[in-house]
């Protein structure tokens, strides 16, 4: 096997495992919760935990690599994911498997920015580099559809006690093998800079980004309520200081966590206006069409869950065949693959019935996949297309926590607007009329998405024949 494909297979094992395993419970809810008494609140926060963890330290992770070494941090970031996972695995009580989640998702925020950036720096060619990206779309669509079938298949084993613990032991194999695998494999690669970690950067970045989150997540819930006002509102104060202080820093010469030198380059910023606004639809268009499947609809969990593969399929097979549509057509294919999921959202509107057939409702979904997986590995290739070695990892880590953000937006306000749609009582509300204006929400945000690949200079995305 080629030696840089190798290297690319050994760390997207890390991007494979922070993609499942925010899957890998949604199935096993009524299992721990049976076995672990836990109220509502504490299960919602074993989901939400792992995502608060991920999404605030990511920035820190992706600095982490660059001050550190890439190769050392993903090992050190494999390391605790596998101790959490355990620690998940043995959990004697909601609480503990609580922290343990919270854990688990802060040692995927310092593995998982390491993977784009080892990407960027082993595949400095454009073709090579789109071929790898591929690759990373590939594995982003066999996390989604792993951790959700091994969170069933786990949680519905006979002859085990508690199975459902299995879904986080099985990480423990996986992260051994990719361990020794790095080892042997990945090189170190780091920003050549004497300036210390910035401790103090890192603790009031975090604190801000934990409170946005949770605040975000709680009320997806509860709505925003005063203390959820409270804790965005404190959020915002803490992020605008973080601001104003790391320039001050950077101005003095000083240690710092982000360098806005990201901010002044163009295709960086189109990057993460696309991916936002990507997410904000994504992410609340899954959790909506769950709801108007099973409440609506009133479709089983198991079927509700079959249909939904089947765009994972097509995510995965598009991934495999946009490598050579963004070689052959730039980024007009990226365009046309936006063009694909607006035509299937507003076919769903139309076609998304209690009359509409199961293939029927296979085929829409495959097609949406097909759309999706044609675009988010471009997204990531435009927001770090010409990065220089030392803002890598910093990028990787800015463009993520951008990522995560926007979907918890999405959910809490896209999710919001589907609710209120439905009025006061909701289990005679209209909600094919609920989810049609919650897809109309996400075509407004996949046009913002086109607008913004639009004014993607051709050089970013170049077609083969320009190539050297």
């Amino acid at each position: 096997m080629n030696s840089k494909l190798l290297k690319l297979f050994v760390v997207l094992s890390g991007q494979l495992l922070t993609i499942m395993d925010i899957f890998i419970l949604n199935v096993s809810i009524p299992s721990i919760q049976r076995d672990l008494h836990a109220s509502n609140g504490e299960m919602q926060m074993m989901i939400t935990s792992y995502l608060i963890g991920f999404a605030s330290f990511l920035i820190t992770g992706g600095r982490l690599g660059d001050v550190y070494g890439r190769k050392k941090i993903f090992i050190t970031g494999m390391l605790f994911f596998m101790l959490s996972s355990l620690a998940c695995g043995l959990s004697s009580g909601a609480v503990l498997l609580v922290v343990s989640r919270f854990v688990q998702g802060i040692s995927a925020a310092i593995m998982a920015p390491q993977v784009l950036s080892i990407i960027q720096v082993l595949f400095p060619d454009h073709e090579e580099r789109t071929k790898a990206m591929g690759w990373y779309g590939i594995t982003i669509g066999i996390g989604t559809i792993l951790g959700q079938f091994l969170g069933g298949y786990f949680s519905s084993l006979k002859g085990w006690e508690e199975p459902w613990r299995l879904i986080f032991l099985i990480n423990i194999p996986i992260c051994l093998i990719a361990v020794f695998c790095s080892f042997r494999q990945l090189e170190e690669s780091k920003v050549r800079n004497k300036k210390s970690f910035d401790i103090w950067g890192v603790l009031v970045l975090s604190a801000g980004l934990f409170l946005i989150t949770y605040a975000l997540t709680a009320s997806e819930e509860k709505g925003m309520d005063l203390q959820n006002g409270i804790m965005m509102t404190v959020s915002a104060g803490i992020l605008i200081y973080f601001v104003k202080e790391q320039k001050n820093k950077m101005k003095k010469d000083r240690s710092y966590l982000i360098d806005f030198e990201l901010f002044s380059l163009k295709n960086f910023n189109l990057g993460i206006i696309a991916v936002s606004f990507f997410f904000i639809m994504l992410d609340s268009y899954f959790y909506i069409l769950s709801v108007f499947f099973q409440d609506g609809l009133k479709i089983s969990p198991l079927m509700a869950g079959e249909i939904i593969v089947f765009q994972g399929l097509g995510f995965i097979l598009a991934s495999v065949f946009s490598v050579q549509l963004i070689l052959k057509y730039g980024k007009n294919a990226l365009i046309a693959g936006l063009i694909v999921i607006i035509a299937v959202l507003v076919l769903q509107v139309f076609l998304f019935r209690v009359s509409t057939g199961f293939y029927m409702f296979c085929l829409l979904l495959f097609l949406h996949g097909l759309g999706i997986g044609t675009v988010i590995p471009s997204l990531a290739n435009i927001a770090l297309s010409g990065m220089s070695e030392k803002l890598t990892g910093n990028a990787s880590g800015v463009y993520n926590t951008f990522q995560q953000i926007a979907a918890i937006i999405g959910i809490v306000a896209v999710g919001g607007l589907f609710y209120y749609s439905l009025g006061d009582q909701p289990l005679t509300g209209n909600y094919h009329h609920a989810f049609s204006i919650a897809v109309l929400i996400n075509v407004l945000c996949l046009l913002f998405v086109i607008v913004a690949v639009l004014r993607v200079p051709d050089n970013v995305l170049p077609k083969r024949k320009n190539l050297k």
